[in-house]
């Protein structure tokens, strides 16, 4: 098994804003995709997430401030089983996020692919929370032809 691990430190004090974020409609689609559905505020909640070269469907495993985890249950069959998490802690001036998908069955280029795409997704939720805007899909950096 192989995971893609990410750090970044965003420069709020109240670690709601970043949950809010993360367990919102509102939220999600200000920083990863637009076209989000289902009820990520909910613990075995679904959410959608939709994007042009296809989606994919989480349940909501843990909701707390501190840790934000989904597993994935449909969709691309190498995230399908994996788990992504999003582990929040106070700084000082900084909430630290700490991500992590887990569970790859092997390390692929999709693999690759998907490390670069999640850095590009928390540099938006990084703009989003000390900016006001972020960059969700479809206004994301594109990388290749998968997008």
């Amino acid at each position: 098994m192989a995971d893609i691990l990410h750090r970044i430190a965003v420069k709020v004090t109240d670690i709601n804003l970043v949950y809010n974020a993360l367990a919102t409609l509102e939220g999600l689609r200000g920083w990863w995709t637009e076209d989000t559905s289902g009820n990520p505020g909910q613990v075995d909640g679904t959410i959608a997430f939709r994007f042009a070269a296809g989606g994919f469907d989480m349940r909501v495993k843990t909701l707390s401030t501190e840790l934000v985890q989904w597993e994935v249950i449909a969709g691309e069959p190498q995230w399908i089983g994996s788990v992504i998490s999003w582990q929040l802690k106070q700084a000082d001036d900084y909430i630290v996020v700490l991500f992590k998908h887990e569970g790859w069955k092997e390390v692929t280029e999709f693999m690759h692919h998907c490390s670069t795409k999640w850095a590009i997704f928390l540099m938006s939720l990084k703009d989003l929370l000390e900016n006001g805007k972020g960059a969700p899909n479809p206004h994301d950096v594109k990388i290749d032809e998968i997008n």
